[in-house]
């Protein structure tokens, strides 16, 4: 039973986003979900009820979807070894037709299915359709302590075509985005999900990309969730670098949103998925529930710090 409290916190809740609702409304956000968010229905659901609050608001969304934890578990199952180097997946002909099935197949179709049954309206679509975003092949580089490393079919992105998304948006559909892309002989190329994400909220001029991780957002120290970094520039990412506090899967999303930064996205946001409600959270109040990284902190306003 509602109570006259529970009403009047309600209210309150209301008038304390109502100044965030006017300055987002009709803007982009690009939201990244990792394998680990999209691995089971419940989690999947969390995330797209979110989404789709957002979306009945007139926020345009696109989500953006990984699933790496998936494809290599599948790739076991499949008697194939998966091997990383830096956080980034080395993908031969074997390795690329699993995350075919993955990425576009069970995944990009179980969050949609979600969306149905949840009432958004979702549209699933991968980097391959209508050319939305353009790689080539990753030649072999050289990694301190690995040597020379050839990724196999990993694309680098050339080019992105943001209008089939922002058609998308105009007919009030939310994309939900696949990774995989393809090059101009129609290879098809695995590309990092969060660099997918970064380079979409580039081009679409988002107003805000947001990671979602099982971290509570960037660390200080990596062992200690009450390290949280809640807000840093380009320059405290550089300095948690050089201490250490980033390596492994996190080395991706830096590399993601230093480009995105770059590219004029003035807002980027690390938040956990884990944390109920994360994404209303850290669009909606002052304290939001992760880290927010801008080019230079002076650039914040107060209630953001």
């Amino acid at each position: 039973m509602t109570t006259e409290h529970d009403r009047h916190v309600a209210i309150a809740a209301l008038r304390a986003a109502e100044p965030y609702l006017r300055l987002f409304q009709g803007r982009t956000f690009v939201v990244k979900a990792g394998g680990q968010v999209v691995a089971n229905r419940r989690r999947i659901s969390a995330l797209m009820e979110q989404v789709g609050l957002l979306h009945r608001l007139g926020i345009r969304v696109v989500v953006v979807h990984g699933g790496g934890g998936q494809a290599t578990e599948l790739a076991g199952k499949l008697g194939l070894e998966t091997r990383f180097v830096e956080g980034r997946r080395v993908t031969d002909a074997a390795t690329r037709d699993v995350a075919t099935m993955t990425f576009n197949g069970s995944i990009n179709t179980q969050v949609v299915a979600v969306c149905r049954e949840l009432g958004v309206p979702a549209l699933g679509i991968s980097g391959v359709d209508a050319g939305l975003v353009r790689a080539r092949r990753r030649p072999p580089v050289a990694i301190e302590g690995e040597g020379e490393v050839d990724f196999g079919y990993v694309g680098d992105i050339v080019s992105v075509r943001s209008g089939v998304l922002k058609r998308i948006l105009d007919e009030h559909f939310v994309p939900v985005v696949s990774p995989l892309s393809a090059d101009d002989h129609g290879e098809v190329l695995n590309v990092n999900a969060d660099v997918v994400a970064s380079r979409l909220a580039r081009e679409m001029e988002a107003e805000k990309l947001i990671l979602l991780t099982e971290a509570p957002g960037i660390l200080e120290d990596s062992g200690d969730p009450s390290s949280l970094v809640s807000y840093t520039d380009a320059k405290g990412l550089d300095a948690l670098e050089q201490a250490g506090a980033l390596a492994g899967g996190m080395l991706p999303k830096v590399t993601a949103i230093r480009d995105a930064l770059a590219g004029g996205v003035s807002r980027v946001h690390v938040i956990s998925w884990k944390v109920r409600d994360s994404l209303l959270l850290e669009v909606f109040t002052n304290e939001g529930s992760g880290t927010l990284v801008v080019q230079d902190t002076q650039s914040l306003r107060p209630e953001e710090t």
